[in-house]
């Protein structure tokens, strides 16, 4: 109904740079295209959470309906929130860094990871540095942020 595509755009993933991909595309007289390195079309936050999402012991293959999908969304939301450890975010939690909680859980991480060293020295090259969450995200950001300790770091 539609005709075949003029051209395919996407992410400069894996499976879009295959060349079984390409030599099919080509066949075909379709153009591939791609995100240029660091301009983004697309939100790898999204993208990222969407992973997470799918690798969930309960993501159903397939939902019944509509209801059946936000039902899933709805339970999904709160725990993502409040209980994954994200590695973006030094394995804290998203609202535990939105509240300022995280900060707390740090001081108890690092008082750990000093202890453990003070205890055993020998098992270490250096003192451990407990990672914190970055103080600046966002996409396509000029200079990458570096963690920052928790005492530097202030509110947007």
């Amino acid at each position: 109904r539609h005709g075949r595509p003029r051209a395919v755009h996407a992410d400069s993933g894996p499976a879009m740079r295959s060349n079984l991909l390409k030599d099919l595309l080509e066949e075909h007289g379709i153009e591939r295209t791609h995100n240029r390195p660091r301009v983004s079309n697309d939100n790898p936050f999204s993208e990222s959470e969407f992973r997470t999402m799918k690798y969930r012991p309960n993501y159903p293959a397939v939902f019944e309906d509509l209801a059946a999908a936000r039902a899933w969304v709805q339970g999904y939301i709160p725990w993502y929130n409040t209980h994954h450890r994200h590695s973006g975010i030094a394995l804290f939690a998203p609202a535990a860094v939105h509240d300022g909680s995280w900060q707390g859980q740090w001081a108890r991480r690092d008082h750990a990871h000093q202890a453990y060293y003070n205890a055993h020295p020998e098992r270490f090259r250096s003192r451990p540095k407990t990672p914190a969450p970055p103080s600046t995200v966002g996409i396509n950001l000029a200079n990458p942020p570096s963690e920052t300790p928790p005492d530097r770091l202030q509110a947007a």
